[in-house]
């Protein structure tokens, strides 16, 4: 049987085929059709919640599926939304259910929710509202040939040099975000923001005081989405691309857990800002705690001890580092193997019969362990 760190290499060497080769299982393309054929239709909490099919496809998506009974429970998640600090979601140690409400977030979408991209309808509604606000007569021919021409132009444009290339569209989508028409700007400066994007903390949007910057970023992300950032829509393409990737894990997970752990880490632990954020989430912790050599009991201590004792060993901005990730990541499937070995008993006794007996550290066992040094 292949060892952890092997298994997990096998997977994360070629994550796109991987991916590839679990959305064309049968079972998920069948999911997969029949959610998109109709998330675009829902326009509210209630149908979204009734179609059990659409609803657990979602809870899926987001690593819920366990809690597609509560479905009262959710409902509360999304009613509340993710804007006010203070709402249900917010308040849950568990992001997942914030990650939900993001996704779905009904709560600022409305009926519109499935069908929203913050490039297209969110800068449209933000433009209406900002010209209505300045006196403007809603069906004014003006005002509607502009917004006309916006989304006729928008879907095309797939870069930030083609955003800054068009004047029309550029001052479109800056009067929206609460510019000024004569307002100066410095277009270098406005480049490094949208090149940026959000995700990282330390990004020219999250950076400025000037919050309409960071509002601009995040409906023009073309540093997450790429050439899609005007198209994507999240309720629709993010909620796929999170289940296909959760069926990956899981999948995964049936022949090991510690692989399944490995590519979640993979793919969790970049978004950590905290330590206690970190240990809120019992499978990344499991993962920190055995790369660490920490014992299992230590979940039971104080957690401000916790956090001392990791904060000693790692820092956490490692994880946004992808090379660094992958270090730890070999500490970890390493480790795991040693904790767990994937020869089971039976195979350990025929192999005596079969081929001379080795003593000590297997040869698979000290590639792997190999691999820590480089």
């Amino acid at each position: 049987m292949i060892n952890t760190f092997t298994s997990y290499n096998l997977i994360n060497r070629d994550l796109s085929r991987s991916l590839e080769r679990v959305q064309s299982q049968p079972m998920v393309q069948r999911e997969t059709e029949y959610y998109q054929e109709n998330i675009g239709r829902v326009t509210s909490i209630e149908e979204f919640v009734n179609d059990d099919r659409l609803f657990r496809y979602a809870m899926k998506a987001h690593g819920l599926d366990d809690m597609a009974y509560a479905k009262a429970f959710m409902v509360k998640v999304l009613e509340e939304g993710i804007s006010d600090p203070d709402s249900f979601a917010n308040k849950l140690t568990d992001k997942r259910y914030v990650e939900f409400a993001r996704t779905y977030n009904f709560a600022a979408g409305g009926v519109d929710t499935t069908n929203y991209n913050p490039a297209q309808k969110g800068t449209v509604d933000k433009y209406l509202t900002r010209a209505i606000k300045n006196g403007t007569a809603p069906n004014d021919p003006a005002l509607i040939g502009s917004i006309n021409n916006y989304l006729a132009k928008i879907p095309d444009i797939k870069s930030v040099d083609d955003l800054m290339g068009d004047q029309d569209m550029l001052t479109f989508a800056l009067m929206a975000h609460g510019f000024e028409v004569d307002e100066v700007i410095d277009l270098k400066f406005l480049r490094s923001i949208l090149e940026g994007g959000i995700d990282d903390p330390e990004s020219p949007a999250n950076q400025t005081e000037d919050k309409r910057y960071r509002a601009l970023a995040e409906a023009f992300n073309f540093a997450r989405y790429g050439e899609d950032a005007t198209t994507y829509n999240i309720a629709n393409n993010l909620a796929v691309e999170r289940y296909v990737r959760q069926t990956l894990e899981e999948d995964a997970g049936r022949e090991n857990e510690g692989v399944r752990l490995a590519l979640y880490f993979q793919r969790k632990a970049p978004e950590f800002r905290s330590y206690y954020e970190l240990l809120a989430d019992k499978a990344i912790a499991q993962v920190v705690r055995t790369a660490l050599g920490f014992p299992p009991a230590l979940a039971q201590a104080d957690i401000d001890k916790q956090v001392e004792m990791i904060r000693e060993r790692i820092d956490i901005a490692d994880f946004r580092d992808p090379e660094k990730l992958e270090d730890f990541l070999k500490r970890f499937t390493t480790m795991w193997e040693l904790e767990n070995p994937t020869s089971s008993q039976q195979t350990s006794i025929a192999a005596l019969f079969s081929q001379p007996a080795e003593f000590g550290i297997s040869t698979d066992m000290l590639f792997t362990i190999a691999q820590l040094k480089r």
